[in-house]
């Protein structure tokens, strides 16, 4: 090891002393930058991550939507199932009803799904508490878990299920009554908005509530692993019917996820001022000790040190506070990460806000996930910071003159 990195880590850690107050102060301002950092990315992160696992394992990666209705179903299947990079694809239907359970009432969205083909596309039967997709027919539904809670209804129980044409019956004096079918699975999803306002049937039972014949709203694709979904995207497009357009699961939510992203960026930004104010408590530690060691620094200067030597010393001091404080900044950052929704869940019951988190931020749980792009950009900036905090101290170090830092008194 050269000299100035060895005489950098002594006088960080002087012999005899266990933890050196400013090396410790230093380190922990390092540390508590980064560890917000980790703990605010992972969490922004989470939600990204969290909505696009529940739209894919509920819809696919792609979705293929219609003006209007797509009426030949089944043509427009073999067309997007010919494309390279779809692995399968799943017509649906889907709009408002009214079901109706005792006195109990509400206002969900069902969708139909295609028993013969959904299980290819979506991962629905790992979301089910009770129940199974094989026991779903054209008289039965599966319910999301708040709202069979709202509506007070359980497994085995007959709903009645009211469709919106009751209205356009009754305008032309007919009669059109509600259809009742069994309750055959309780689903939860994790995602509060979807939990409290989903019922899943088969397609033909929607079809009939809507009038729909054979038409469908549209189709989820699965596309094969490692394929571009925009890339998919664009192939289907250009096979499609005009009318008829394929959108990625991004696409679909580009407004939440600019938002999203934008809220990202400026929270890293804020956030990384800490790491700054914690490097100019550095920079001014950095500077008291070449003050207090002006004659130390002269004594290295005539013995040969060559001033960019002396200011690799103060440089090495700021790296090596850098390097320590990103590992316990990340350590209590993963950390926090680890027990957050015990906090945030103790913190909502002290507070009597449970309620509140899930209707607001619409997760049962707090969602967290961090990329390694993510950890690696808050590793390099931190250090990087770090180190050029040293670089005021060492160009002042660097320009002593060995006679007259002798002189220093």
């Amino acid at each position: 090891m050269p000299w100035y990195l060895h005489l950098a880590v002594r006088q960080l850690f002087p012999t005899g002393r266990r933890f050196p107050f400013f090396t410790l102060i230093s380190t922990l301002g390092v540390a508590l930058g980064v560890a917000l950092l980790v703990i605010v990315m992972g969490v922004m992160g989470g939600f990204a991550y969290e909505i696009r696992h529940m739209i894919v394992d509920t819809e696919g990666e792609i979705q293929i939507v219609a003006h209007g209705l797509i009426g030949d179903a089944p043509a427009v299947m073999k067309r997007v199932l010919a494309v390279p990079g779809v692995a399968a694809a799943t017509p649906y239907a889907r709009d408002a009803v009214m079901i109706k359970f005792g006195d109990k009432s509400a206002f969900p969205a069902l969708r139909g799904l295609d028993l013969a083909s959904v299980e290819s596309v979506t991962r629905l039967s790992q979301y089910l508490l009770v129940g199974s997709l094989d026991d779903l027919d054209d008289d039965s539904v599966i319910l999301s878990d708040q709202l069979a809670a709202s509506v007070g209804a359980n497994v085995g129980d007959t709903i009645e299920v009211y469709s919106p044409l009751i209205i356009n019956k009754l305008a032309a004096d007919a009669v059109f009554l509600p259809r009742q079918v069994r309750v055959v699975g309780i689903l939860h999803i994790g995602h509060n908005q979807l939990d409290s306002s989903t019922v899943y049937g088969t397609l033909r039972l929607t079809q009939d509530l809507y009038g729909l014949g054979s038409t469908v709203h549209g189709i989820d694709v699965r596309v094969t692993p490692g394929s571009n979904e925009d890339d998919v995207v664009a192939r289907l497009n250009a096979v499609l019917p005009e009318g008829i357009r394929a959108f990625s699961w991004e696409d679909s939510f580009s407004d939440f996820l600019w938002v999203l992203n934008l809220e990202r960026s400026m929270i890293f930004f804020l956030l990384l001022f800490i790491v700054i104010v914690a490097a100019f408590s550095v920079t001014s530690s950095l500077l008291i000790s070449v003050v207090r060691k002006t004659r130390e620094i002269g004594l290295l200067g005539a013995l040969g040190g060559r001033p960019i030597q002396v200011a690799a010393c103060f440089c090495a001091q700021g790296l090596f506070i850098g390097v320590l404080g990103t590992a316990v900044g990340l350590a209590l950052g993963f950390s926090a990460l680890a027990v957050r929704n015990h906090v945030v869940l103790w913190v909502a019951r002290v507070t009597q806000r449970e309620e509140v988190l899930r209707r607001f931020y619409q997760f049962s749980e707090l969602p967290a996930h961090t990329s390694g792009a993510t950890i690696a950009l808050i590793v390099v900036l931190t250090i990087v910071i770090s180190t050029l905090a040293g670089l005021l101290p060492a160009w002042r170090a660097a320009r002593l003159r060995p006679v007259d830092a002798l002189r220093n008194e």
